[in-house]
């Protein structure tokens, strides 16, 4: 079963998390404002379906170990 942690750089974290707040939840590092940008992206959430991936979302904010 994978694992979702947050980045363990403190500083990213709370970049991404501020950038977050300023947008009202939606991905800080895409200009679309979607449901498939909302956080945890879609991106994110398709590369944690599949049982080969491992590393980091978009924004470096999470990361899905095997």
């Amino acid at each position: 079963m994978s694992k979702v942690r947050l980045n363990e750089n403190a500083e990213i974290v709370a970049s991404v998390k501020e950038g977050l707040k300023k947008k009202g939840g939606y991905c800080p590092c895409r200009l679309e404002i979607s449901e498939d940008t909302k956080c945890m992206c879609k991106e994110f959430r398709d590369q944690i379906a599949d049982p080969e991936f491992e590393g980091y979302c978009h924004c470096f904010l999470y990361y899905k170990e095997k």
